[in-house]
């Protein structure tokens, strides 16, 4: 298999290039070469961004897939089209599962769950992306898959409701330090956290597959758990308790406007998925990670690499002005009484 990744050193595509350079495959990333690629793996060093860069690069080779991990917007798409159209069997777009229906019609999510999020512009895009590649593949044929993830972490991330511009790190040390870590609503929604090596183990499956050409695939865990679940999972392998503040989301978003996205366009919403289609396409397929066993190993990375522990005071002083404000609302309240 010769496979071309665009990216490829994300959490998702880092995965998916070990796993296919440990199965023997051809396998070359596209991109500005700012992180060290995947022992195996070939880089072309190009701005995909820039055309005519990105064609340079790519000269007259072609690919028995293409994965396209970096493209969010529809002009984006229309430039992978121009650029890979005739040059592979298989275009692989990355969505994401927050493009389903919000809120949600029904508890189960498959594939055709209504694509409809007023919360969220870039699931939005997504969504848009999602529509010009299905006309592209009806009008002219472009052989395209879309693979929509959920919330996907890897032994060096880790996912949490609420985090600041650097990652999760500081929801860890707000935790080693005994400070409450806040939790939308009342810890109770339920969530799916997929391991990128169990995404990866199904993904390469859709790879190549001629009958997953015009199709949609969500590759998630299945796996259900709460965020004060999933706390409780972190806090554990950290060796402390958990404290947890829980505050509604819409007080959140009014805290801070850009959390609405993330929050009332997502991680608020109970989420389960049926990931039967994946299945029937990857005979024998399964996440293997829980949560739990996961959540060790990142913990376990984070506290040995200091490089990994991305301080974030600014995200740490709005928590505690957010848990201040909320706990003096409800005294405020409860003297009205």
């Amino acid at each position: 298999m010769k496979a071309l990744l665009v990216g490829g050193t994300g959490i998702i595509s880092t995965a998916v290039t070990e796993l296919a350079v440990k199965r023997g495959w051809d396998v070359t990333l596209l991109n500005r070469g700012n992180a060290p690629a995947p022992p195996g793996a070939r880089v072309l060093c190009a701005d995909i961004a820039d055309e005519e860069a990105a064609r340079a690069a790519l000269g007259k080779e072609s690919f028995d897939v293409v994965a396209q991990f970096i493209v969010y917007t529809a002009d984006q798409l229309e430039r992978d089209i121009r650029l890979f159209d005739g040059r592979t069997r298989q275009y692989i777009f990355i969505s994401t599962a927050s493009a389903y229906q919000k809120p949600v019609s029904d508890w189960l999510i498959t594939e055709s769950t209504p694509l409809h999020n007023p919360y969220w512009r870039y699931s939005r895009e997504k969504i848009a992306c999602e529509e010009l590649l299905l006309r592209a593949y009806r009008e002219r044929g472009f052989p395209m898959t879309v693979a929509r993830p959920s919330h996907t972490y890897s032994n060096r991330s880790l996912t949490v409701p609420l985090h600041g511009s650097k990652g999760a790190w500081q929801v860890l040390r707000r935790m080693l330090d005994g400070k409450p870590v806040i939790v939308p609503g009342d810890g109770t929604s339920l969530w799916t956290i997929t391991h990128s090596d169990d995404f990866a183990a199904a993904f390469l499956g859709l790879m190549g597959h001629p009958k997953s050409i015009g199709q949609a695939y969500h590759i998630t865990s299945d796996e259900q758990l709460t965020w004060d679940q999933a706390i409780a999972a972190i806090a554990a392998a950290l060796g402390v308790e958990p404290r947890i503040a829980h505050i509604s989301s819409e007080f959140l978003v009014a805290c801070n406007p850009e959390l609405e996205g993330p929050l009332l366009g997502d991680k608020c919403r109970s989420v389960v998925f049926d990931n039967a289609k994946i299945k029937r396409l990857v005979p024998g397929y399964t996440a293997d990670t829980r949560f739990d066993q996961g959540a060790r190993a990142s913990v376990e990375y984070f506290l040995s690499h200091p490089e990994a522990q991305r301080h974030d005071p600014e995200f740490d002083a709005w928590c505690d002005r957010v848990i201040a404000a909320h706990e003096a609302g409800k005294k405020a309240f409860a003297q009205l009484k």
